[in-house]
């Protein structure tokens, strides 16, 4: 069984056509973006980093073999029936969620950066009293 599913991620990856191309395009559209952006990036920073010091034509044409292989296996995985199926249930999925107001968004928003922003002053207090107080005791050194 695991041979013949080999076989036919394989074939999958060489052909050319699309999955139900209609159906959960949006997420198989923002999910293959997001893997053009690692595979684009990573060849940057192999271009800028460890390829340095060669030649200026190795250090173009390792990360744009790397940007074109990468951007053709990004295409074939989201046209890949498996997780094209689960692309598409995602899309579906996330078109029945019922997604708050505007205002009950802001309000949630401020309360949860309120809320942030009480306990950091609670830590910073608490954190400088046991500081004090362990340099009162010389557990700590004191700070001059």
């Amino acid at each position: 069984m695991a041979k013949q599913e080999t076989s036919t991620f394989w074939s999958e990856l060489l052909t050319a056509g699309l999955y139900k191309p209609s159906q959960g395009r949006l997420a198989r559209q923002l999910t293959a973006a997001a893997l053009a952006i690692m595979v684009v990036s990573g060849a940057y920073v192999l271009m800028v980093g460890p390829l340095q010091a060669s030649t200026k034509a190795i250090q173009v044409a390792v990360p744009m073999t790397i940007v074109a292989l990468g951007g053709w296996v990004a295409f074939r995985l989201v046209n890949y029936p498996r997780f094209a199926e689960f692309l598409i249930s995602v899309e579906a999925e996330m078109a029945k969620v019922s997604w708050a107001p505007k205002q009950e968004l802001v309000r949630a928003t401020i309360v949860v950066l309120s809320t942030m922003f009480f306990l950091a002053v609670v830590l910073f207090a608490y954190d400088f009293i046991w500081q004090t107080l362990f340099r009162w005791i010389g557990v700590l050194p004191s700070g001059d």
